[in-house]
C-alpha cells in the first residue's frame, strides 16, 4: 500500500524538481568560481532529505480544488521545500543545532571547513555566517521556483497574498521561538498558551494551512473550500508540531535524526515543558529550571527530564491534544466539497502526520 505522499509518485517527483533546480542555480553561480561548492552541497544535502509534506498539502489543495495533475504544479509545490530549508538553515543557527537530519547542521560544516582550511578568524562566526546566507538563498529560489512554476499568471496572482503572509508569519513566529526562550516565567514565559502560539506561527500555518490555501487559491477554490482547508489544516499544522516535540524528546536518534533529548540541551519551551512546569511539585519545577537549555545535559540529565515530563501528565496532556487536533482535521473534511482522490489522501495524511516516528 502506498504512503500517502507517493501517491501520484509526487514524492519522486518534487524530489527531481528540486534537484533540476539547484542544478540550475549552480549553473547561475557558477561564474563566481569553485568557492561556492561548499555552500551549494550543504544547500543541496539538506534538501535531499524530508518527507516532503509541504509540497504534498499544496498538490493535493490543488487537486482537491479540481486542478489537474500536471509538471506545473509539482513546479509550484516544490517552492515549499525550498522555503522550509530556508526556515531550517536560520532555525539550526538560532537553536544552536548540531545536526540535521543525521548530518552535521549547516553552519557546523561551513564551521568546520573554516578550521580544516587553516582560514583566518572566528570558524563559528564563518560557518553561522555561510548558514544565514544559504538559508536566504533557499528563501530567494522558494519565490521562483512559484513564479516560474509554469502555471498562469492569474492563478499565481491568486494565490501570492497567501505565500506572502506565509513568509512573513512564519518569520515572526521564528522571532516568538527565540523570546521564548528568554522570557523568564516571572515575566509571563513559559505558559502552554504561548506555546502553543509559537507553534502556530512558527510551524503549523507553514506546514500545513498555507500550502493547502495557495493550492486552492492556485486552482480558483471558492471561499468556502478554502475555509475548509483552513479548519483542517491549522489544527493538523499544530498536531503535527506537538509530535515534533514529543520526538525531540522521547524520539529515537537513528529515526528522528537528532541526538535523544536535543531539544531539552536547547531549552525548547515547548507544550511538553510548559505542562510539566505547570504541573509539577517544586522539586520538579526546580529540576527543570536547572538541567533545561544546558548544552553539555547528559544521558541522565535527559532522563530525569523526560521522568519529570511523564510523571506530571504532561505527556499525556500532549498526547491527548494530538489526537483531539487530529479529530478537528478529520472533521472539517466532511463535507468540505474537495474532491477525490485528494479528499482521501489528505485524510491518510492526518495519520501520517501525527503518528509518525521520524
Amino acid at each position: 500500500m502506498h504512503h500517502p505522499l507517493d501517491v501520484e509518485d509526487l514524492r519522486d517527483r518534487v524530489h527531481k524538481a528540486v534537484d533540476d533546480h539547484l542544478s540550475q542555480q549552480g549553473a547561475t553561480l557558477d561564474p563566481l568560481g569553485p568557492d561556492l561548492v561548499p555552500l551549494l552541497q550543504a544547500i543541496a544535502d539538506l534538501v535531499a532529505g524530508g518527507k516532503r509534506l509541504r509540497a504534498a498539502f499544496c498538490y493535493w489543495g490543488w487537486r482537491g480544488a479540481g486542478g489537474p495533475d500536471c509538471a506545473e504544479i509539482v513546479q509550484a509545490a516544490t517552492a515549499f521545500e525550498l522555503f522550509q530549508a530556508a526556515a531550517l538553515l536560520h532555525d539550526d543557527v538560532m537553536d544552536a543545532s548540531d545536526t540535521r537530519r543525521g548530518r552535521p547542521a549547516a553552519h557546523r560544516r561551513m564551521a568546520a571547513l573554516h578550521r580544516e582550511n587553516g582560514w583566518d578568524g572566528d570558524a563559528d562566526r564563518f560557518g553561522e555566517a555561510a548558514a544565514i546566507l544559504a538559508g536566504d538563498l533557499c528563501l530567494s529560489w522558494s519565490d521562483e521556483l512559484l513564479s516560474h512554476s509554469g502555471l498562469p499568471a492569474a492563478a499565481i496572482t491568486r494565490a501570492r497574498p497567501t505565500f506572502d503572509l506565509m513568509r512573513t508569519q512564519l518569520m515572526g513566529g521564528q522571532y516568538l521561538d527565540v523570546l521564548e526562550q528568554v522570557l523568564p516565567r516571572s515575566a509571563g514565559g513559559g505558559t502552554s498558551e504561548r506555546a502553543r502560539r509559537v507553534i502556530r506561527y512558527k510551524s503549523a500555518k507553514y506546514s500545513v494551512e498555507h500550502p493547502l490555501l495557495v493550492g486552492g487559491r492556485l486552482a480558483g477554490a471558492p471561499p468556502e473550500q478554502l475555509a475548509a482547508y483552513s479548519a483542517y489544516g491549522l489544527p493538523l499544522g499544530e498536531a503535527f508540531q506537538l509530535r515534533d516535540d514529543v520526538l525531540g524528546v522521547f524520539g529515537d536518534p537513528a529515526l528522528t535524526g537528532k541526538p535523544a533529548g536535543d531539544d531539552l540541551r536547547e531549552g525548547k519551551r515547548t507544550v511538553l515543558v510548559a505542562e510539566a512546569l505547570a504541573r509539577g511539585s517544586s522539586a520538579q519545577v526546580q529540576l527543570v529550571e536547572r538541567l533545561l537549555g544546558r548544552p553539555d545535559l547528559d544521558p541522565s540529565g535527559v532522563a530525569a527530564l523526560r521522568e519529570v515530563i511523564v510523571d506530571t501528565g504532561a505527556l499525556e496532556v500532549v498526547e491527548e491534544l494530538i489526537v483531539a487536533l487530529a479529530g478537528q482535521a478529520n472533521d472539517a473534511l466532511r463535507g468540505s466539497g474537495v474532491t477525490e482522490p485528494a479528499l482521501t489522501v489528505l485524510g491518510d495524511l492526518v495519520v501520517a502526520a501525527t503518528s509518525r516516528t521520524s
